[in-house]
């Protein structure tokens, strides 16, 4: 119990520096847009049962509540974008295939186009191309499904 009140307030201290961190380099007028990654759960088999609520995604919620708070007092803004294909769209040709993402080396190769890239970078990419809509009037930017044949 002791070791997870430790961490608890170490990975809240983290999202306070990282949060005053962004609002301070970035400073008044940012559009920060997040993943909403609400009901987003990581795999926690290996904890007990107390414990598992717990240790679900609460520090990217309370990341997201700090950034939030904190960009308010500077005039800026936090947006969250819908998760659907972040991971899967092909920033270049716009290909949604889900089989361009390999898990296991965290590699994005798109069939059509042959881009190439980090999965984690390409779904950050197409979180940016998002926000990029929403700040030229697009209300709920969101990737449109499209296929190798459409």
């Amino acid at each position: 119990k002791q070791l997870a009140q430790r961490e608890n307030r170490w990975m809240t201290d983290v999202n306070h520096r990282l949060a005053k961190t962004l609002v301070s380099i970035y400073g008044s007028r940012t559009l920060f847009a997040l993943e909403d990654l609400t009901n987003v759960t990581f795999n926690t088999d290996d904890l007990p049962k107390a414990l598992r609520s717990s240790h679900r995604s609460w520090a990217f919620f309370q990341l997201e509540l700090f950034l939030t708070y904190k960009a308010a007092t500077v005039q800026s803004k936090v947006l969250k974008i819908s998760p659907a294909f972040t991971s899967q769209r092909c920033p270049q040709c716009g290909l949604i295939e889900k089989t361009n993402r390999h898990h296991e080396t965290h590699e994005y190769h798109c069939c059509r186009c042959q881009y190439r890239s980090n999965d984690d970078r390409l779904g950050a990419m197409n979180i940016k191309l998002l926000g990029e809509e929403w700040l030229r009037g697009v209300k709920r930017p969101q990737i449109k499904k499209v296929t190798a044949t459409g």
